[in-house]
């Protein structure tokens, strides 16, 4: 499969939001990339811990060419290498893996690493994160994103955990570059009773918060 380039811009002008999907069926992932592209969004991320995980990359990457499919939860080679082959644009994992890192960019494929200290952030920036996904974002605030971008005005951070439709915004006016969102973003209720408009109507709310 040829594998299309992640466009950070196409990304940002869409809302910056990747959503994390993890632990769904291929009929419910096909579900919320629909509602995806209804809502103007564009990237998301399959979580490696996902049953049939490249099956659904492939399956989304092929039917949904307005998005950007990604694999999340990448924590060794084996699994970065599963991820491109299946047609993943871009990469993310939950911590700083210097080989992993390596190797994504030597294959020229998007990473962000996660990252959570400014040791751990700045090291991740200089190997070649195209962003850096602060996380566990929770306890951190967005107060954080601020102080650290303070001195080091140059990153691209993508906090992720404690995200939520009700406070996007202060994330974005404290300086993050995008944001990743799991179940705060997917309402599940909306999901289950397979309402598409519904579901359109909830992401392009979240994500009309902070379009440029």
């Amino acid at each position: 499969m040829e594998t299309r380039k992640f466009n950070i811009e196409d990304f940002t002008r869409k809302g910056a939001i990747v959503g994390i999907l993890r632990g769904y069926t291929v009929e419910e992932s096909m579900f919320i990339a629909d509602a995806f592209v209804g809502a103007g969004l564009y990237a998301l991320e399959i979580t490696m811990n996902t049953t049939g995980v490249e099956k659904i990359i492939a399956g989304l990457s092929e039917k949904y060419p307005q998005l950007s499919i990604g694999a999340g939860t990448v924590c060794a080679i084996e699994d970065l290498e599963k991820a491109v082959n299946a047609g993943a644009q871009f990469i993310v994992t939950p911590v700083l893996d210097e080989t992993v890192m390596a190797k994504a960019v030597e294959l020229g494929v998007p990473i962000f690493p996660g990252a959570y200290t400014p040791s751990e952030i700045y090291k991740a920036w200089t190997l070649g994160a195209s962003a850096v996904k602060i996380f566990p974002a929770t306890s951190l605030g967005p107060q954080y994103v601020k102080d650290v971008l303070a001195p080091l005005n140059d990153l691209k951070l993508l906090p992720t955990g404690g995200v939520s439709g009700d406070n996007i915004r202060t994330w974005f006016d404290a300086g993050a570059f995008g944001a990743g969102m799991g179940s705060s973003l997917i309402n599940e209720a909306l999901l289950k009773d397979r309402d598409h408009k519904g579901l359109v109507a909830h992401l392009k709310g979240i994500a009309d918060q902070i379009r440029n």
